[in-house]
């Protein structure tokens, strides 16, 4: 009988421990949230962080002929794109910038641009520059979209950015975080210096992290 009395004790220690030990463990676990959630709210107090804006600024398109017989498209554009960073105590680098030109959802050029680094409340204008030839496969309605563009003067241009940034804090250097910036433009083309169609407008392009 006291055998028994003690294994019931045994039981019922084992039982309190283990109770024990899964609350301190609930307990550890909150205080860390709770630290954690206090911390984040705390960097947002001290940093604010705002979303860096993208615009194209200005176009020009002086060259784009299409040739179905051997399907090219011969191209010249020059963009400026201006990046403002609005936030007062982050700094941004920008270690890698991927620039894509696309026509009717095909890519018909890309240019890497120079890594840089943009401070705090800062404004940057990158010019990347399209030119040449390339093979391009457009079907029956393709080729009929581009030639009503062609004889509305304008050219709807999508201009997409492949960026790899890291956020620098202080002297706390955070990343790399990879981001896809998207720009779609209507392009008039000029010749000879002059557009019969409406000058390009200032267009925002949309950030996506």
């Amino acid at each position: 009988m006291g055998s028994k009395g003690g294994c019931g004790c045994c039981s019922c220690l084992c039982g309190c421990l283990f109770s024990c030990l899964l609350s301190l463990i609930f307990q550890i676990l909150f205080t860390v949230l709770v630290i954690l959630a206090l911390a984040a709210f705390i960097f947002w107090l001290l940093f604010r962080p705002n979303e860096v804006k993208f615009y194209v600024t200005d176009a020009s398109l002086t060259q784009f002929n299409y040739t179905s017989n051997d399907n090219t498209l011969h191209y010249n554009l020059a963009l400026n794109v201006s990046i403002r960073n609005p936030n007062k105590r982050i700094g941004i680098y920008y270690d890698r910038i991927e620039a894509n030109a696309y026509y009717q959802d095909q890519r018909f050029d890309t240019e890497t641009l120079t890594p840089f680094y943009q401070g705090h409340k800062n404004t940057t204008v990158l010019s990347p520059v399209f030119h040449g030839q390339q093979l391009l496969t457009l079907g029956s309605s393709e080729v009929s979209n581009f030639d009503s563009d062609k004889n509305n003067g304008i050219f709807g241009i999508s201009l997409r950015l492949n960026i790899r940034i890291r956020a620098k804090l202080g002297w706390i250097k955070i990343g790399h975080f990879k981001s896809k910036i998207k720009c779609g433009l209507d392009v008039p083309l000029t010749s000879s210096g002059t557009s019969s169609a409406s000058p390009f407008e200032t267009t925002r392009c949309s950030f996506d992290l």
